[in-house]
């Protein structure tokens, strides 16, 4: 038997902790984008999630203005926390829509009553169909969609105070 063989199992094990050790330090992406960036709102009809308050459909995002859809739920605590930021976005007048994701509407009301209410439409979507059409992976999330019904940007968790330079520069772009 050659002699070098003998090391042969030696230099797998150390390519294998080699590896291992170079995927703990620099981990993959656990985020998971929608793949519709870029491509028209898939079609949909939500019911209203609350009364006195209209439900959404892919044709109210194609209405010529840009839109903010934002896919939440009431006992979500990130969406929560992103709530003052949603209100002050409307009342600086972006217009923002929503869809209640695996929600009861006493529940959603009783959100929106707490932590305020910057939606114009929100839509109920129990089995998240919508949502996983959209390609959504959780709750929060927050879409841009450009007049035409164009997906153009998708921002993944939480609206944070330092994601708001993005989020308006990408709203400013949908224009």
């Amino acid at each position: 038997m050659n002699r070098w063989l003998r090391f042969l199992p030696l230099a797998v094990l150390l390519l294998l902790v080699g590896g291992l050790a170079w995927r703990l330090a620099v981990p993959a992406s656990e985020e998971v984008r929608s793949k519709l960036a870029g491509k028209p709102v898939p079609t949909f009809q939500l019911d209203a999630a609350v009364p006195g308050k209209p439900g959404l459909a892919s044709a109210d995002l194609a209405s010529g203005q840009p839109r903010m859809v934002n896919v939440f739920a009431s006992w979500c605590v990130p969406c929560i926390a992103e709530a003052p930021l949603l209100l002050e976005m409307s009342k600086g007048g972006i217009p923002i829509d929503a869809i209640a994701v695996r929600d009861r509407q006493e529940d959603v009301e009783q959100f929106l009553a707490r932590h305020g209410d910057p939606f114009q439409r929100i839509g109920t979507d129990p089995e998240s169909r919508v949502q996983l059409a959209l390609g959504s992976s959780g709750v929060p999330e927050t879409f841009i969609v450009d007049g035409r019904g164009i997906i153009r940007y998708q921002h993944l968790g939480p609206i944070e105070p330092a994601d708001l330079p993005a989020l308006m520069r990408e709203w400013q772009a949908a224009r």
